[in-house]
């Protein structure tokens, strides 16, 4: 693959960190490695755009193609994305020319088109009917821009595709009493979480607060098991696994510390009632993102404890704007913030843990905003492909239950 670069382009992500940030990233890899040498596991949990944008989620996929990545937790655009292939290429015309209901029009009055060959269009067209008038008038109206962004969108016809192909996917998953994103993943690019994980046997699952976005993708995952069920398997997943990185993400308070957690969260009564629970006590919190103030929450860890303990607000006793997640993250005593650039400390991590461990990466991802990231958003558009629906049913016509 053509995107890894040299060791020069990391040492500028590393500068570009400051000296605590640097040092967070220094005990990431060290905290990472240590449990990947005694055959521990490392679960991922990703918000939506940025991780895409940054190519996040394809050197994750990477990560579970070496065996550094054993669990995947992230949103339903990101399934959505993934879907259709990552980042695709789109242009824009005038909706009005076009000839658009202007009221139902999104903010610019654009409508976007994905950039795509006669046989990729070809393909589709095997399973969807395409409206070929309005292909043939956008496609002579002047270009407005054209852009790559996360793939499976807003453009015509792959965003369609994919919320199609998720009405067929619910049907499938509830055939089979399966999530959505096993069954997606059977045809998903294996540059892709999805993919990867379905070819290594490792889960991938949206969180509960995540749920929301991806159009119909988001609704079918949110119907294609219940969710209670879904709070089971993500703690069981949790409960497998000795770190867990956030990556650009939020209400990570209600993932981690959920309805099944006894130490942070709220699982107290879940095992009293003889239910399986897990316990966060030994494991390490890893979170990579950029407010400031998550790593002023670490800092108050007493601070904070003793605001929960006198059954005061945490945000009045640190005098800090205080998310969701800072909660269980700023009082367990194994949190790694690392505040910067996801599409900077990534790579840094991946590549670190890499050399550690002895294993060669064949990806390794960069901020968009440089050069080497230019080159591989342009390899993802190129080399990602969206989900074969062929081999999705052919898959689907082996499985077992």
């Amino acid at each position: 693959m053509s995107t890894l670069f040299g060791t020069s382009q990391l040492e500028n992500f590393k500068a570009s960190l400051d000296a605590r940030s640097q040092a967070s990233v220094a005990s990431a890899i060290e905290r990472i490695t240590e449990i990947k040498k005694r055959g521990g596991k490392v679960m991922v949990v990703t918000g939506s755009g940025p991780n895409i944008h940054e190519g996040v989620t394809t050197l994750i996929a990477e990560l579970i193609r070496v065996g550094i990545v054993d669990a995947v937790s992230t949103s339903s655009a990101v399934i959505s994305h993934e879907m259709a292939g990552s980042l695709d290429r789109v242009f824009r015309v005038d909706a009005k020319a076009l000839g658009m209901d202007m009221e139902k029009m999104p903010r610019g009055d654009v409508f976007e088109f994905t950039c795509m060959t006669e046989e990729e269009l070809n393909t589709v067209r095997r399973e969807m009917p395409l409206d070929e008038d309005v292909l043939q008038r956008g496609a002579k109206l002047p270009k407005q821009n054209e852009i790559i962004k996360a793939a499976g969108n807003m453009a015509y016809p792959m965003g369609l595709r994919t919320e199609r192909l998720a009405h067929e996917i619910l049907g499938l998953a509830r055939m089979y009493g399966l999530p959505f994103e096993t069954v997606a993943g059977w045809g998903c690019d294996e540059h892709t979480m999805l993919g990867a994980a379905a070819k290594k046997g490792v889960p991938v699952l949206v969180t509960i607060p995540q749920l929301i976005g991806g159009g119909a993708v988001g609704m079918s995952i949110g119907d294609s098991i219940p969710v209670s069920q879904r709070s089971m398997r993500l703690s069981r997943m949790l409960a497998d696994c000795d770190a867990i990185i956030e990556s650009a993400v939020a209400l990570t308070q209600e993932i981690h510390d959920g309805p099944f957690e006894c130490y942070t969260g709220h699982g107290i009564w879940a095992w009293w009632s003889g239910q399986n629970t897990y316990n966060l006590r030994k494991k390490s919190l890893i979170r990579f993102d950029l407010d400031e103030n998550l790593r002023k929450a670490v800092e108050l860890n007493q601070t904070v404890q003793e605001a929960i303990d006198k059954g005061l607000p945490k945000t009045k006793a640190a005098k800090i704007p205080f998310r969701m997640e800072m909660s269980a993250f700023a009082r367990h005593e194994n949190s790694i913030p690392v505040i910067g650039d996801i599409g900077k400390v990534w790579p840094l991590v991946a590549a670190g843990v890499a050399k550690n461990l002895g294993i060669e990466l064949e990806f390794l991802s960069a901020s968009q905003d440089t050069p080497e990231g230019a080159s591989m958003r342009e390899w993802i558009v190129d080399n990602v492909k969206p989900l074969d629906r062929a081999k999705m049913l052919e898959k689907a016509k082996e499985y077992t239950i």
